[in-house]
């Protein structure tokens, strides 16, 4: 069989490129302001936002630099150089210190800005664990645990991030009413199914839709152990998150500047370049990364049988209930549980990876994106006696794909648009 591999990445790397900063921001950018422009930044792609508009206003405008001043907090390792915005590296997907610090300092300089500033609000994926502003009465511990469980539990991000809003003093609208003295402008890359604002970084700058009642409900649902402290926060009124009509929105607006079907739409442009057939499942998949696997692997056979050469595109954020001991995220345990449903099948290639350059893992710039799989990753499996199902039960993906070489290895990308999955039938 043909190498699929170099094809595979071409897809997935199409899609990475269609959201990334450089490529996206300038051309939402608004005019300066008549006082200052203060830029705070959130999530994986927020270093490299953050730059991109330093070059646009700095270089292209000749903005004044000594009105340019914010705060760009990203994930460990996706930092990037700036002038005038000062950078903080932080914990992703679990917050750390310095995200604490940083949504601390955010919070502050939003406070400072006046009638005639430009607050220029750049958020992108992982934004919700950067900006990490514990409610009144809630230790950075608690959070932290809470979100640990979370993160365990198999919620989707919706629902995670339901909670998140009503336990912070920065999202659900929050860093809108700190600096709602000025214009806020807020520009964003979606990670989010269905692009929903609110979402996106948990909202900072957008009304809330969910309620204090729908995070109890979330709790619930997922019979999450609570510390005292966290179940008082949300039985509390004041920490209802900012909604519509709030008069922190009154000199708001907010735009999407890349959002993941714009990427779906690049990766499927290059898959059928390929001279594929593509069956898009859309932009938007949610659900466990093992059942998903199945339904792909069945679409996958049935495609065989009838003799097409097609090529199965999808985006979206799948969850992983963790029961095991291992390592991986979604899109490793999506390629583990594909590879091992079709061991059977010839000529077929997938790769299932992050937008972002990192799927799961602890936190580390190093960590792998997803991993590709084959006829190759088959062979080794059966030379080495590696059984597909027993590392699935021990959610042990990144063990899986080390041990057979498999492991996507991007690197931070700089953007975040969610996953992609391409499933190739020859």
């Amino acid at each position: 069989m043909t190498d699929r591999r170099p094809l595979l990445r071409a897809i997935f790397d199409a899609a990475v490129a269609a959201a990334h900063p450089d490529v996206v921001l300038a051309a939402h950018l608004p005019a300066p302001p008549q006082g200052r422009i203060i830029c705070l930044a959130a999530g994986k792609g927020a270093a490299a936002m953050a730059a991109a508009a330093e070059r646009h206003y700095l270089d292209t405008l000749n903005f004044d630099p000594a009105r340019f001043t914010g705060i760009a907090t990203t994930r460990h390792g996706h930092g990037v150089p700036t002038r005038r915005i000062k950078v903080i590296e932080a914990g992703h997907p679990m917050p750390d210190e310095a995200g604490l610090k940083a949504a601390d300092e955010t919070l502050a300089l939003a406070a400072e800005a006046g009638p005639d500033d430009l607050m220029l609000v750049l958020l992108s994926g992982g934004g919700s664990a950067n900006w990490i502003a514990p409610a009144d009465g809630v230790t950075f511990t608690q959070k932290q645990q809470l979100t640990r469980a979370l993160l365990r539990s198999g919620a989707p991000i919706g629902d995670i991030n339901t909670i998140r809003k009503h336990l912070s003093r920065i999202k659900g609208g929050r860093l809108a009413r700190a600096g709602q003295r000025a214009e806020i402008v807020t520009l964003a890359i979606s990670d989010v199914p269905h692009d929903d604002p609110s979402a996106i970084a948990s909202g900072p700058t957008v009304p809330d839709p969910t309620t204090l009642a729908d995070a109890r409900a979330i709790i619930a649902k997922y019979k999450l152990a609570l510390d005292p402290a966290i179940a008082r926060a949300l039985d509390d009124p004041n920490n209802e998150s900012c909604k519509p009509g709030d008069a922190a929105f009154a000199r708001t607006s907010f735009v999407l500047i890349a959002r993941p079907r714009a990427s779906l739409d690049a990766a499927v442009a290059r898959a059928k370049e390929a001279g594929y057939d593509v069956i898009d499942l859309g932009a938007d998949l949610e659900g466990e990364a093992r059942e998903v696997a199945a339904d792909h692997a069945k679409l996958a056979l049935s495609a065989r049988a009838q003799g097409r050469r097609v090529a199965i595109l999808s985006g979206g954020e799948l969850t992983v209930t963790v029961t095991g001991n291992g390592r991986g995220g979604p899109n490793q345990e999506y390629a583990l549980a594909l590879a091992g449903l079709l061991k059977d099948t010839p000529d077929f290639a997938a790769l299932a990876g992050d937008t972002d350059g990192a799927d799961g893992g602890g936190g580390s710039a190093s960590d792998p994106a997803g991993a590709i799989i084959d006829g190759a990753t088959i062979a080794a499996m059966r030379a080495q006696g590696l059984d597909p199902q027993a590392y699935l039960a021990n959610n042990d993906a990144t063990g899986f794909f080390a041990a057979t070489g498999d492991l996507l290895q991007t690197g931070p990308t700089l953007t975040n648009v969610n996953d992609v999955r391409v499933i190739l039938v020859d």
